[in-house]
């Protein structure tokens, strides 16, 4: 692909998120979404490749369908109250039919099955993009209309979601699998504390974008695509093969890393609700996303076949990226900001 053509389409990407971002009115933000999925269709078919292509096709037509229920739903709306604006979706059909399109849109579960088939079909690059800029406008939405969904549908599907997203990871030997159920995962606890407390929905997003970025550029540095590959990395570079594991363990949501933050007061914020058994099922959901975490830093540590001679070891990494050890300080200097954080609860 030319580079005038990546530039285009990763403009295009940047304003497609930034239109939704910025709009009032639902037509507008429905533009913006599809702009978004229109500009990575092309990033997502550039490997010529029948996977690829596969991939692409689902992708589309599981977003075509997202969208078509925005604009269904919206249309409603504006037929029942006479308004367009984003703040005003108060007919009960609308908001339910708007939450399941935003869940589609997201791969919440049970609208969940379309996300690791995709992401195994495409490159790392793509994967990144995907897993990180591609949730920016329909979480804005989700948080936009918050106070106006169907919160018994959120609470089920976020739920379902934790769940299926560890259960999924569990028998996976593929890393772009294990990304994409990691990404259910999160975005189950995402979708759980929209209604009670948007701001900390925010705040999981901007951590799991900053570990999932980590996670994929490691990744990408290290050539690995499946377990196999990755457990080879200790031999080709010692230091960012131990950097990984910390990574992995902020997925985990394992202290002192950042990845504990957010689920800490996820679950403050859910106690002060008196939703005792739903955090403790959240809380025990989170152990089975902690188990393939494990296993994948197991296999990274530990299970390195025998090498002989040194003179085959890579210790230096030939390509060099400069943003990995910013990314994984953020993925383990988050905690430190917990009081400064505490205002948002």
């Amino acid at each position: 692909m030319s580079p005038y053509t990546l530039s285009m389409l990763m403009s295009s990407l940047a304003v497609g998120t930034i239109t939704t971002l910025s709009s009032y009115h639902w037509f507008l933000a429905w533009m913006g979404l599809e702009i978004n999925t229109l500009a990575i269709i092309p990033l997502m078919t550039k490997m010529h490749h029948p996977r690829a292509t596969e991939s692409a096709t689902k992708y589309f037509l599981t977003q075509a369908t997202a969208s078509a229920l925005i604009l269904f739903s919206t249309i409603m709306n504006a037929w029942m109250t006479g308004e367009w604006t984003i703040m005003n979706m108060n007919h009960y059909t609308s908001t339910t039919i708007l939450t399941i399109a935003l869940a589609i849109k997201l791969g919440v579960a049970p609208f969940h099955l379309w996300l690791p088939d995709v992401l195994q079909g495409l490159n790392m690059m793509t994967c990144l993009i995907l897993s990180t800029w591609q949730k920016l406008a329909p979480m804005a939405l989700l948080v936009l209309t918050s106070h106006q969904l169907n919160t018994n549908l959120l609470i089920m599907m976020a739920l379902t979601s934790m769940i299926v997203g560890g259960w999924g990871g569990l028998n996976q030997t593929q890393m772009r699998k294990i990304m994409a159920y990691s990404s259910i995962a999160h975005l189950g606890w995402m979708t759980m504390i929209v209604p009670f407390a948007p701001n900390l929905a925010l705040l999981n997003l901007l951590v799991y974008i900053i570990l999932t970025s980590s996670m994929f550029m490691t990744l990408m540095a290290l050539n690995s695509t499946s377990m196999n590959k990755f457990s080879t990395s200790w031999l080709k570079t010692p230091t960012l093969a131990s950097f990984t594991m910390i990574v992995l363990m902020a997925l985990g949501g394992l202290p002192p890393t950042s990845g504990f933050l957010p689920k800490w007061l996820i679950l403050q914020e859910m106690t002060k609700q008196h939703l005792n058994m739903l955090s403790i099922t959240m809380a025990m959901s989170a152990l089975l996303s902690l188990f393939f975490y494990l296993r994948l830093s197991y296999t990274i540590s530990m299970t390195s076949p025998p090498h002989i001679s040194n003179s085959n070891l890579n210790w230096r990494e030939k390509n060099n990226l400069q943003i990995i050890p910013m990314m994984i300080m953020l993925s383990m200097m988050m905690m430190p900001m917990t009081p400064a954080l505490m205002v948002i609860n």
